[in-house]
C-alpha cells in the first residue's frame, strides 16, 4: 500500500505498546498513522523549542501534555486529529488515551516542564542535556515506533515480559501477553 499504510508487526506492537486493543490486520496501518500525528506534531514543536532555547514554547508544552494527562478527553492534539484528518474515508477517531499513553504524555510534559524552568533559570547545559535525552525519546518514537513511555508504565507494572515484546523489532503472536 502506498504511504506507509502498509501492515508490519512492529505497527501492531506500538498499538499494543501504547494500551489499545489488538488491532484488526486491515486497521493497524490507519490506526498506527492516527496515533504518530502527536508524536510527530509534538516533535516539531520540541525541535523548534531546541533551535530558538525558548523556555516558554517548552513550558507551554508542558502545560499542553499534561492537561492530556490530567483531562484526556481535552487532548489538543486528539481533537485537532478528530477534526481534521480523521474526517479522510477510511481514517479512524481516536478515543481517549489508555493509560500508558497518558503515562508517556506525563514524562515528556515533566521533561518539557524541567526544561523550560532550567531555561528560565538560565541553567543552559542542564537544559541541553534533557533536550538531547528529549530528542533522542523522541526520533526513537517517531523513527524507531518505540515508545520509551509506553514501555516504562508496562515494566513499572510489573508486566515485563508484554513490555518486551511490544518492542518493534519483536514479531509474532501475543496471544499468551495480553491481559485476560
Amino acid at each position: 500500500m502506498a504511504g506507509g499504510l502498509e501492515y508490519t508487526d512492529s505497527k501492531r506492537n506500538f498499538i499494543l505498546q501504547q494500551g489499545l486493543e489488538r488491532p484488526a490486520q486491515e486497521s493497524c496501518p490507519v490506526r498506527f498513522s492516527a496515533l504518530m500525528f502527536q508524536p510527530r506534531l509534538l516533535g516539531s514543536f520540541i525541535l523548534l523549542a531546541v533551535i530558538l532555547q525558548s523556555s516558554t514554547i517548552f513550558l507551554v508544552l508542558s502545560g499542553i501534555l499534561w492537561l492530556n494527562v490530567l483531562i484526556p478527553r481535552l487532548n489538543l492534539f486528539d481533537v485537532v486529529y478528530n477534526r481534521t484528518l480523521a474526517n479522510r474515508p477510511g481514517a479512524v477517531r481516536l478515543e481517549y488515551a489508555p493509560s500508558p499513553r497518558r503515562f508517556a504524555q506525563g514524562m515528556a510534559g515533566s521533561f518539557t516542564l524541567t526544561i523550560g524552568v532550567l531555561l528560565l533559570l538560565q541553567r543552559g547545559t542542564a537544559a541541553l542535556v534533557l533536550q538531547v535525552l528529549l530528542l533522542a525519546a523522541l526520533a526513537a518514537l517517531i523513527f524507531g515506533r518505540f515508545c520509551l513511555g509506553s514501555f516504562l508504565y508496562h515494566l513499572l507494572r510489573g508486566r515485563s515480559d508484554f513490555a518486551i515484546g511490544t518492542l518493534p523489532w519483536k514479531p509474532g503472536s501475543f496471544s499468551d501477553l495480553l491481559p485476560r
